[in-house]
């Protein structure tokens, strides 16, 4: 039995956000390098049109435009502008 090793990548699959890169910054004001990181979720979405589920990992503001537009006019757009 072969298992696949995933790298779990940081960035949304419609949206295209990823983790950005900033400084903490102490009370004497010193600056180190951290890392912001998107709120992602692993979710399923069932297509209507195919009648089938997809599993995607989006950022908790994609998840809001999905329940607003509907899933399939969102998959549409990140097609049309090269997102997906």
């Amino acid at each position: 039995m072969e298992q696949r090793i995933k790298k779990m990548s940081r960035i949304c699959d419609l949206t295209g956000k990823r983790s950005i890169v900033g400084n903490n910054v102490s009370f004497s004001n010193k600056k180190t390098k951290r890392r912001f990181n998107p709120n992602l979720q692993v979710k399923r979405f069932f297509l209507p049109e195919t009648g089938e589920w997809v599993r995607l990992k989006v950022s908790t503001s994609a998840i809001r435009t999905i329940h607003k537009k509907g899933i399939s006019k969102v998959i549409a757009d990140a097609l049309k502008k090269g997102k997906v």
